[in-house]
């Protein structure tokens, strides 16, 4: 299915890069491997080439479905059923595991919109970071654009506008005069 040098998707790692198959014997059995490097963060997995379905192992998307996957992003008529933030998140994390990224896109929207309506918890935050940075990256691979060009679209869809996380120099200046 997959050979050295390709790209694939790895669900809740992302996107990574097959670097090697080899063989390796377990158990008196020998069992083909896939090595794959996450590019996120250089974490290195063998698959079982045999197994690459079960654990969900995929292809980048393509054109077709990276319209899709901003047609769930922009769709806004969501309704939620009331749930206690740990209930929701496991059932979002779930959704995460899966490996698609069609539900990826909708765990990111509804985090997007819930927070417009309350708080997140801690781990709703990370969440919604983490599963931003799997899509994001994937989209970029997709639409061979930036990351960042990738990244300002999507929060331009919520209506996010940069924050800005440092200080002015000059409002540096002004704290010090100010001790």
């Amino acid at each position: 299915m997959f050979k050295v040098g390709d790209l694939a998707v790895y669900p809740a790692h992302g996107v990574g890069l097959i670097e090697a198959i080899e063989e390796k014997e377990i158990g008196g059995s020998t069992l083909v491997f896939y090595v794959m490097r996450i590019l996120e963060n250089d974490m290195k997995i063998m698959i079982p080439k045999n197994n690459t379905e079960a654990v969900g192992l995929r292809s980048i998307i393509s054109a077709k479905d990276v319209e899709r996957v901003y047609s769930i992003l922009e769709e806004k008529d969501v309704k939620f059923t009331p749930q206690t933030w740990n209930r929701r998140y496991r059932e979002y994390m779930e959704r995460i595991k899966t490996g698609s990224i069609f539900d990826l896109a909708a765990v990111l929207r509804d985090l997007y919109i819930l927070q417009m309506d309350k708080p997140l918890s801690f781990g709703e935050k990370k969440m919604l970071e983490t599963a931003k940075t799997l899509l994001v990256k994937e989209l970029s691979i997709a639409r061979n654009k930036e990351e960042e060009e990738i990244e300002r679209g999507i929060e331009e869809i919520f209506g996010i506008e940069e924050i800005q996380t440092e200080p002015e120099p000059d409002m540096l200046l002004e704290m010090k005069t100010d001790l």
